[in-house]
């Protein structure tokens, strides 16, 4: 989800570094919750190295700077070098995760902090450092301790701190180019949804911001062999960094779909179609579940800058492309399985839809833990991790409300309760892994990414509204008390998500229930037009009587002779709806502002 962040003065680097012998090569070490206890027995500080399959930058520092003689001599005398592939271990990349990847974290035997670097280290900067904390290991500026975090007594912010939010992201939007940010530009996808929500209850103005967003970042897509690359350095968004990630698929393929699904604008059609495209041409392993990512480059002598302005043809005539990492995370699936059935809802592909639910099988089958959690991948260092059950339980609420299967609902059921069970910390907020990186001292202080805690907010507050039972709105709630501190509020930074979780605890969802058999057309008809509606908060259930009660009885819903739709929202219900054209309008009329 972070970048992969480059250097200015890379020909410089390349320029001056003093190759090492191959006899020389660095000894990189993986992660063990041990690696203290060596360097303690061993004199020597902890060198980690973050990195990234996908990332350019971390391959240019592998070349240049781990290739460097003196740089070679210093780790070799004076460290040990660990090494490790953030998408697989969430615990390290969500603790440095805002020093983008490559990150460079330096210890003192005792696993204190001395230095942290963000991105790509030329070879005499990397020497400098590594002898300054060698002549003196104090920590440095770069150390710097985190302010506690007291969870506020109310889960609701104040008026005063949603208008400072809204300012904040208000503030953040650049009017000229569209999307947020004065560095790199990409689609926030929380950002995006503040927009959506805000056009939806009205605004004109967050509805255009969204489209110039997404004009924007068509920039971004690749139009031969579809996905969308990370991001651009530049503001006009005509530079793009070619990693093509998971987390940027799911999110630009749902909101395209959205937006689709509300303007009917063919250019946001494609768009979607690209970016399902590729995942299913490239990321889809035989066996149905997802890959993990695909990388910039095709090696050092062909860079994606080369690669991706190839036509489709001249790309298949090289005869490589740039590797796609094999690996298969619950966490990267569950995202997929998100973004996929947005796009199946809003176009209606049941091929695309049949893809999703088939991703989600073969993870309950080979991810599941016992009771509804899941691990990350095949083999974990550590874990389990949050991220995981957080996002198959989307995953599994999205197919729910997409079929209207109950073993789907069961399933988000299940991780609901997993989290609450395992995850929850007296502290504030969830934990983001069940066993800590190591036993030293900032591994002792337990890290809590806000872009999980919102994830884990508004799911638990969705499974609250699908169940009606207490426990989820008060893991909602405990975690929105988390967000909702002054500690965090007041950092330099927009944090839109904290005000979609707010919004969404404040209010019922825009709730379609579809009355009759699952055998009926009819019904499957209305169903389908409910799926199609375009409401980001959305709960959608499908009564068929012959299943029992819905998990949720709480609106009473007549018989009649035919299938119905009936829309709820603000504790106020429609009357029946028999098309999908009378559903909709019908959910309009209930949402429109009241004078």
């Amino acid at each position: 989800m972070r970048f992969c962040i480059k250097a200015a003065a890379l020909l410089c680097a390349l320029s001056l570094a003093a190759p090492a012998r191959a006899s020389d090569a660095i000894d990189w070490q993986p992660w063990s919750a041990g690696i203290f206890d060596k360097a303690k027995a061993e004199g020597r500080f902890v060198i980690l190295d973050l990195e990234a399959v996908w990332c350019h930058w971390c391959h240019v520092m592998e070349e240049t700077t781990y290739k460097d003689k003196k740089v070679v001599e210093l780790l070799k005398s004076k460290y040990l070098t660990v090494r490790v592939d953030q998408d697989a271990n969430p615990d390290l990349s969500n603790r440095y995760g805002d020093w983008g990847w490559p990150a460079t974290i330096i210890f003192g035997p005792d696993g204190q902090e001395i230095a942290k670097r963000q991105g790509y280290i030329e070879p005499d900067v990397m020497v400098s450092l590594l002898e300054a904390i060698i002549e003196d290991p104090t920590p440095g500026p770069s150390v710097v301790e985190d302010p506690k975090v007291v969870p506020s007594k109310t889960a609701v912010l104040t008026p005063q701190q949603r208008d400072e939010l809204i300012a904040r992201s208000r503030e953040a939007y650049d009017a000229a180019s569209g999307g947020w940010g004065s560095v790199h530009k990409f689609i926030d996808a929380e950002a995006m949804d503040v927009e959506f929500a805000a056009f939806e209850a009205g605004d004109a103005e967050a509805g255009a911001r969204v489209k110039q967003t997404l004009n924007s970042a068509l920039n971004l897509l690749d139009r031969e062999d579809g996905g969308l690359y990370q991001y651009s350095d530049q503001l006009d968004w005509t530079s793009p960094h070619y990693e093509k990630i998971m987390w940027y698929q799911a999110n630009g393929l749902r909101q395209y779909s959205f937006a689709y699904a509300h303007w009917k604008d063919p250019q946001y059609l494609q768009a979607a179609r690209d970016i399902y495209r590729y995942l299913t041409a490239k990321l889809l392993s035989p066996e149905g579940a997802f890959y993990t990512s695909q990388d910039a480059d095709v090696d050092g002598a062909i860079p994606g800058k080369i690669y991706y302005a190839m036509a489709a043809d001249a790309r298949r005539k090289l005869g490589r492309e740039p590797r796609i990492d094999t690996q298969v995370y619950a966490r990267e699936n569950g995202w997929a399985i998100s973004g996929i059935v947005a796009y199946a809802n809003a176009t209606g592909d049941t091929g695309a839809l049949s893809k999703a639910e088939a991703a989600a099988r073969w993870i309950i089958a080979n991810r599941s833990l016992n009771d509804g959690g899941f691990a990350h991948g095949e083999t974990d260092r550590g874990g389990p991790y949050l991220g995981d059950t957080l996002a198959m339980g989307q995953a599994a609420l999205d197919l729910y409300a997409a079929t209207g299967k109950r073993d789907w609902l069961e399933a988000a059921r299940k991780a609901g309760h997993w989290i609450n069970s395992r995850f929850k910390d007296p502290a504030g907020g969830l934990l983001t892994t069940l066993s800590s990186e190591a036993s030293a001292a900032t591994f002792l202080i337990p890290v809590k990414p806000l872009d999980e805690q919102v994830m884990a907010t508004r799911f638990a507050n969705r499974l609250h509204r699908y169940f009606g039972a207490p426990e989820y709105r008060a893991l909602a709630e405990h975690v929105m008390r988390y967000l909702a501190s002054s500690s965090i509020l007041d950092m330099p930074r927009t944090l839109p998500g904290i005000l979609l979780a707010d919004a969404e605890l404040a209010k019922e969802p825009t709730h379609m229930t579809i009355v009759g058999a699952k055998s009926d057309p009819k019904a499957t008809e209305l169903y389908a037009a409910a799926r199609a509606y375009p409401a980001l908060y959305k709960r959608l259930d499908w009564w068929d009587r012959s299943e029992g009660p819905l998990p949720n009885p709480d609106v009473q819903y007549p018989q009649l002779p035919e299938a119905a739709a009936f829309a709820c929202t603000n504790k106020i219900c429609s009357l029946p709806a028999f098309s999908g054209a009378e559903l909709a309008e019908t959910v309009k009329r209930l949402l429109a502002p009241k004078s």
